[in-house]
């Protein structure tokens, strides 16, 4: 799957992203990557699930996977910090 198909959650309202799910599924898309780390976790399982329960039923959660990403440690700390990341494909 190209990355031309990946939603990167953030901060934004929840709707913005699952139109961005929705719009990419009409584009042609088969598959649909939801990725987030740290805190947007909650808001990417929210737009997986909003996205397939309340627009487009067809639409099945293929894959989840999860993970640690490790940042560069940041002014004023020695060690570096670990961040938790997921990604969720969703697949027509």
């Amino acid at each position: 799957m190209a990355d031309n198909n990946s939603v990167l959650i953030g901060r934004k309202p929840v709707m913005n992203y699952v139109l961005a799910c929705i719009s990419l599924f009409h584009g042609g898309a088969s598959e649909v990557l939801v990725k987030a780390r740290g805190r947007a976790i909650s808001r990417a399982v929210d737009v997986a699930e909003v996205t397939r329960r309340r627009f487009m039923p067809d639409v099945k959660v293929k894959e989840i996977g999860i993970g640690t990403d490790q940042l560069a440690p940041t002014e004023g700390h020695d060690t570096p910090s670990n961040v938790s990341t997921i990604e969720i494909t969703l697949a027509k």
